[in-house]
């Protein structure tokens, strides 16, 4: 089932991997939350091992756009990627705080997670204004929902997750599409 059109995010450039998932219930999006956190500690690995760098700087982050009605399973799909990162305490949605940090301890090196929930703007020129360009500047994984409300703003990102209800209703569909290298390095691991 497609992705309510309203929600939909067009990035400016051509898609280079698309999967699609089936999320039946928790479980499946728990575990496709751990793969997720796998593929990116590979991709991690292997951009450190292929520049030679002994520091995280050889990753350069990556940009996960999170669409989908309310109630598709946004946040849970965070949830399940911090928990399979490692993350142990309180994930909170962010609708009011619009950003919420992480750092986690990793083999590979210390790993910044920033998850942001972007469904109270009402122009793209909040998010410039809110100064969040520095987080996507930073190596840091940022998940981020309702990106359609920054408009063009977050310029193109490495990966989308479009998640939509299954025709049933009692579970989900996640359409993945990779936008970079990086993006489809991390989805081919999923």
């Amino acid at each position: 089932m497609p992705v309510n059109p309203a929600h939909a995010i067009q990035p400016p450039a051509a898609v280079l991997l698309e999967r699609t998932f089936a999320l039946a219930d928790e479980a499946a999006t728990h575990a496709f939350g751990e793969r997720f956190a796998q593929a990116i500690e590979s991709v991690r690995a292997a951009t450190r091992q292929a520049s030679g760098a002994s520091g995280s700087n050889a990753f350069h982050g990556l940009q996960v756009q999170l669409a989908g009605d309310l109630g598709a399973g946004k946040t849970t799909v965070v949830r399940a990627t911090l928990r399979g990162l490692g993350h142990t305490g309180r994930v909170r949605s962010p609708t009011y705080t619009l950003v919420e940090p992480y750092v986690l301890e990793r083999p590979a090196g210390e790993l910044a997670l920033y998850h942001f929930d972007l469904y109270r703007f009402t122009d793209p020129a909040e998010w410039a204004d809110a100064g969040f360009r520095e987080y996507f500047d930073s190596g840091a994984i940022c998940l981020v929902e309702w990106p359609q409300r920054a408009g063009r703003l977050l310029g193109v990102p490495d990966l989308v997750f479009s998640l939509d209800l299954d025709g049933d209703g009692n579970g989900r569909v996640l359409v993945a599409r990779a936008y970079s290298e990086s993006g489809k390095a991390c989805l081919e691991r999923c």
